[in-house]
């Protein structure tokens, strides 16, 4: 077990054609699959946010999708932020 399984909150900032292409229920589709919460937000400068919260080794495999090439549209970039988790997520949602 260890820190491996500690929760954490992933935020990732997405950039490139991710929006309007279906991104954001791509990514609330695997983010359930995996087990995740937290919300795929739409940015007013193009990007799109991710935040989940879950096990680091869970979050860690939502942030291989987002880079992985399978994405709608298309990733150019992920910035990827780690913090405590915050606990205000009730499933995983799109805003």
């Amino acid at each position: 077990m260890g820190e491996r399984s500690e929760s954490v909150r992933l935020t990732a900032w997405v950039r490139g054609r991710v929006q309007g292409v279906g991104f954001r229920w791509w990514t609330r589709s695997r983010a359930l699959e995996i087990g995740l919460t937290g919300a795929a937000t739409n940015l007013d400068d193009g990007r799109v946010e991710v935040v989940a919260e879950g096990s680091r080794t869970d979050c860690e495999r939502l942030l291989e999708h987002l880079r992985g090439g399978g994405t709608p549209g298309r990733v150019d970039s992920v910035i990827e932020r780690w913090s405590p988790p915050g606990g205000s997520f009730d499933g995983f949602v799109e805003r």
